[in-house]
């Protein structure tokens, strides 16, 4: 049987957090988003070199900066059934709140926090199913 060009479990596009401090993300992302760590492979010095967390239905990669590596915190959006629960789960999992839920022009209640690496999560909940005509309606009024 052919190997599969992208692996069972994953999407076309994964991304891939180089950051300072995988092993306290790990437990982060954990708490705050019930991801489940799938693979979570050590350095001789207890570093992380590469992790695996599965949140929802994708796989989030991520180690640890290094000289040759440096920290490149990114920006990831979630879809969830619950903006606000998992907004409240995730400061109690330690983030800090860049805004707290609040509907927007474009269909989406969302929110934003940030974890103990400086990567952003914007949480969000589809309330609204709106055409591109609508939403450019929208961001017209708002001045956006």
């Amino acid at each position: 049987m052919p190997v599969k060009p992208v692996p069972d479990g994953y999407h076309t596009v994964t991304p891939y957090l180089v950051v300072k401090g995988v092993a306290d993300l790990l437990p982060f992302l954990e708490k705050a988003f019930g991801a489940e760590v799938k693979e979570c492979l050590r350095r001789p010095d207890g570093s992380v070199m590469h992790a695996e967390a599965r949140i929802g239905d994708s796989v989030v990669m991520m180690g640890e900066a290094s000289e040759r590596h440096p920290p490149r915190p990114g920006i990831l959006y979630l879809y969830v059934p619950d903006t606000d629960a998992l907004y409240r789960r995730a400061m109690a999992a330690g983030a800090v709140s860049i805004m707290e839920p609040a509907d927007q022009f474009y269909g989406d209640r969302n929110a934003g926090v940030e974890d103990p690496c400086g990567n952003q999560w914007w949480i969000g909940t589809r309330v609204e199913d709106l055409t591109s005509e609508e939403v450019a309606r929208r961001a017209a009024q708002q001045g956006k």
